[in-house]
């Protein structure tokens, strides 16, 4: 800590005045610390948020794909079923 004495000049008999005032001079190291331990754990939830993300993504696609797989064979069952019908009826 920095330290700054100012004397003030005594009237006629008066005893002199002295202030002393503390004062900071930079930043504590426990302030540095916080900061580092602030920015890991920012990072660290990113980090898990998006493998988080990408893993929902992933199933999202893998429904959807499925789902398109069924309409596809929903599709060639009508047709084959249409294809009986017609043979059928000649």
């Amino acid at each position: 800590m920095a330290e700054h004495n100012t004397t003030a000049e005594p009237q006629h008999g008066e005893q002199p005045t002295v202030i002393v005032t503390e004062g900071r001079s930079g930043s504590s190291g426990g302030t540095w610390l916080i900061g580092i331990v602030l920015l890991i754990a920012l990072v660290a939830g990113v980090m898990i948020f998006s493998r988080t993300s990408g893993s929902e993504a992933a199933k999202d696609n893998a429904i959807a794909n499925a789902a398109g797989q069924v309409g596809d064979a929903a599709q060639k069952a009508g047709n084959a079923a249409q294809d009986a019908a017609d043979n059928l009826q000649k």
